[in-house]
């Protein structure tokens, strides 16, 4: 089941993700802003999937198959309000059971 989560819980989360993934490729990296364009955030397409996969297994979410939505996001601030609109759908749990 999936609890709401609030704003900041999400928004923290997705952020810390990307200071681990990013210093773990110890890549220097633009602010990490609303507006940021998700690939000029210093991710490759491989690190954007590596998020996506770790931010299910600590957010039990993956809107990616659990939203409508068909226009992926573009920024940071895209991603965040994705995640965060993921959490206000039915009980959906993606993660696999047992």
């Amino acid at each position: 089941m999936h609890h709401p989560e609030d704003r900041m819980s999400i928004k923290s989360a997705v952020i810390s993700q990307i200071q681990e993934i990013r210093g773990e490729n110890q890549t220097e990296l633009p602010s990490l802003t609303d507006d940021l364009v998700l690939l000029n955030s210093g991710l490759d397409s491989l690190a954007i999937a590596i998020l996506v996969t770790r931010l299910e297994d600590s957010l039990g979410l993956d809107p990616f198959t659990e939203s409508n939505d068909t226009s992926p996001p573009v920024t940071l601030g895209e991603l965040i309000r994705f995640y965060e609109n993921a959490a206000k759908l039915p009980d959906v749990d993606s993660r696999p059971t047992g």
